[in-house]
């Protein structure tokens, strides 16, 4: 009778593991420059990696950080991510994915109907999302050019080329919105609408989708407004839309590789972009094939939270920006791009570089973004544990030293 290969089964290693989380110093030790020949044995690997994975990492839940669309992570998708890991499930094969797949379809039914859609699937990210949603377009709907804001996630144009669509870039009116005075011909074409640019979280008219014979909303940031009854009017028009991308890594705060491409009309979509093989039980949909578990920290998040967890979170992260952007626009020592959209608010100091403004603070306080040529400071309110006194308060007497 066999043994149990000890490596896979759980042990008291895994205690350790936690334990190391919790602390805020760890020993520092070298790594091996080669490949071991002898193993060190995993309670071991513990104690090497604890300092550079945890320890050089950057602190998305610091007080100050407000840097990136990359929000700090609930403990209950630290739990279910490490199920996940334990059981390595495969979305491509049901029979290796029971719950799995079945917690995708439940997420999916929780979330459409706030989006108007029908249905869809997860993937890795919202790249992957925005190319399932074009090949859909083009193979569904016979589109041949994509039209979309000059300030559109690079994801769109890398979609085309892909795809072998033409690209048609637009220009963005002063509030980074897609022009629509420069709309061209949508003959043939696949019309793309962000809702929440990269740079300013612009969102564009969205009363625009419709207009083509497929409109694909990139909602990767903004889309979780839906949810939020105080903010979804800032989105109102998406319902019209053939496709919805969603970054649920993004303001529905899962670990990364957590995305929906949503559709309208799912099974037109779906026919479009599935391929069968004789290995296969059913048809695989969309551009991956094999993908993880990602649904199930997600169901487990909406389940603990509600939707009236969420919001608060959502809503609180506007009021940050808010915040923020009103203390920009009273200081005579900073300059405020605009009124933020979506929660980004885009600034510069008056005197001095943004660059010189950035190094004052502490590390991960804001990014940069370049705007018309000119290099602006961008915070993204992604963190609900931001300290936005402190942080505002940082932000003036850093200012105010540039003099």
């Amino acid at each position: 009778m066999s043994t149990p290969d000890p490596a896979f089964t759980a042990d008291a290693g895994l205690d350790q593991a936690l334990a190391l989380l919790r602390r805020r110093d760890h020993p520092v030790f070298e790594l091996p420059e080669d490949l071991p020949e002898l193993g060190v044995g995993e309670v071991r690997t513990l104690a090497l990696l604890a300092a550079p994975v945890l320890g050089r990492a950057a602190d998305l839940g610091a007080p100050t950080a407000l840097a990136h669309m990359d929000p700090p992570t609930p403990w209950i998708t630290w739990a279910m991510a490490l199920w996940n890991a334990s059981l390595n499930q495969n979305l491509l094969h049901e029979s290796v994915s029971p719950f799995a797949t079945e917690a995708e379809a439940r997420v999916l039914r929780w979330l459409c109907p706030f989006f108007g859609m029908q249905g869809g699937h997860g993937c890795a990210g919202s790249t992957l999302a925005n190319l399932a949603a074009l090949w859909a377009a083009r193979d569904a709907a016979g589109v041949r050019r994509v039209v979309a804001s000059r300030a559109a996630h690079l994801s769109i144009e890398k979609a085309c080329r892909l795809l072998q669509l033409e690209w048609v870039p637009v220009d963005v009116d002063a509030d980074g919105r897609l022009d629509r005075r420069r709309l061209p011909s949508l003959e043939a074409a696949a019309l793309v609408l962000t809702a929440g640019t990269t740079a300013t979280g612009a969102i564009d008219p969205l009363d625009l989708a419709g207009a083509a014979p497929w409109t694909h909303v990139d909602a990767a940031w903004a889309g979780p407004l839906r949810l939020s009854p105080t903010h979804a009017g800032r989105l109102a028009g998406l319902e019209a839309a053939d496709s919805v991308a969603l970054s649920a890594h993004k303001w529905l705060f899962q670990p990364k590789e957590s995305a929906l491409v949503l559709f309208r009309d799912v099974e037109r979509a779906h026919a479009a972009i599935d391929m069968a093989s004789g290995y296969l039980a059913r048809p695989n949909v969309g551009v991956q094939g094999s993908r993880g578990a990602a649904a199930i920290p997600l169901l487990a998040t909406l389940l603990a939270w509600g939707r009236e967890g969420l919001v608060q979170r959502l809503d609180r992260l506007m009021a940050v920006a808010e915040t923020l952007a009103d203390t920009v626009a009273a200081s005579s020592t900073l300059e405020l791009w605009g009124q933020p959209q979506s929660g980004v608010t885009v600034f510069r100091p008056r005197r001095g570089s943004p660059a010189a403004l950035l190094q004052a603070l502490p590390p991960g306080t804001f990014s940069t973004c370049v705007l018309a040529g000119e290099p602006w400071l961008r915070a993204v309110a992604a963190n609900p544990s931001v300290d936005i006194e402190r942080l505002c308060a940082e932000v003036l007497e850093a200012a105010d030293r540039l003099r």
